[in-house]
């Protein structure tokens, strides 16, 4: 389980002009089971995604195709765990 960061590196208009492109690509992630939360920062200078994926180099790979990467409008920090606690609703990500 991965937990990314993104810190917004350009100002908020060149994000704002982004975000559409950039939700596009969160939506296909969602639908290819990577994603499975996602959100904006308060305050907003970023946001936090929790993904699933086989490896650090996949999650990686998939950022490359960003939109906000290939514009270098933000930059990631990925922190991978093993939930190893969840609520209930998550049992199916619990490791041990």
């Amino acid at each position: 389980m991965f937990v990314i960061t993104l810190t917004y590196e350009k100002p908020t208009e060149e994000i704002d002009a982004l975000l559409a492109a950039h939700r596009a690509f969160l939506r296909e992630q969602y639908d290819n089971g990577v994603f499975l939360m996602s959100g904006r920062m308060v305050p907003r200078t970023g946001g936090i995604i929790i993904a699933t994926a086989d490896s650090r180099a996949d999650i990686e790979a998939i950022l490359e195709l960003d939109p906000f990467q290939q514009a270098g409008a933000a930059s990631y920090q990925i922190t991978e765990f093993v939930p190893t606690m969840t609520a209930d609703i998550l049992a199916t990500f619990r490791q041990h």
